[in-house]
């Protein structure tokens, strides 16, 4: 059985998942689903066909219910299987572009790694997220906790 990296971003649609050996894409899994539908049934594949040494997600920011279905699954996954677990945030695979808040406000991430809400400006760029085809481990955190960001109620 091959052992292999599982990189997962559940913050947005589609939901990404990515396997990764010797840190290069072997295969991408795309699903439009909800995360709490999609995480298990692919989780379910993918620990059939591999044995997995890592597990890296994408804890936020991004939808609140993604996050929190997304870390208490795969927390849950680690702690079961004894794997390791490491978390980092979605601009790094969305070429820091905004990310989906609430209502019409996105997440932005300004230079010194500060994370705001705000409304889309013109000129701002809405970028998918994407796999990258080599797996950059040391952009990862043994922090996992998610990282929700919720805007004050106004």
């Amino acid at each position: 059985m091959k052992r292999v990296d599982v990189l997962v971003i559940s913050i947005a649609n589609p939901i990404l998942i990515g396997i990764y050996e010797d840190n290069n894409l072997i295969k991408t899994i795309e699903d439009s689903g909800k995360t709490s539908d999609v995480l298990p049934n692919i989780f379910k594949s993918i620990l059939e066909n591999f044995e997995i040494i890592t597990i890296f997600y994408v804890n936020g920011p991004g939808s609140y219910m993604a996050i929190k279905v997304g870390y208490i699954f795969l927390k849950t996954i680690s702690i079961v299987r004894d794997i390791k677990f490491k978390a980092t945030n979605g601009f790094k695979f969305n070429q820091n572009s905004p990310i989906k808040a609430l209502g019409k406000k996105y997440f932005f991430n300004q230079d010194n790694d500060k994370i705001i809400i705000d409304f889309l400006k013109d000129t701002d760029k809405i970028i998918e997220f994407k796999l990258p085809k080599e797996l950059k481990k040391d952009i990862f955190t043994d922090d996992c906790l998610p990282n929700y960001q919720l805007p004050a109620v106004y």
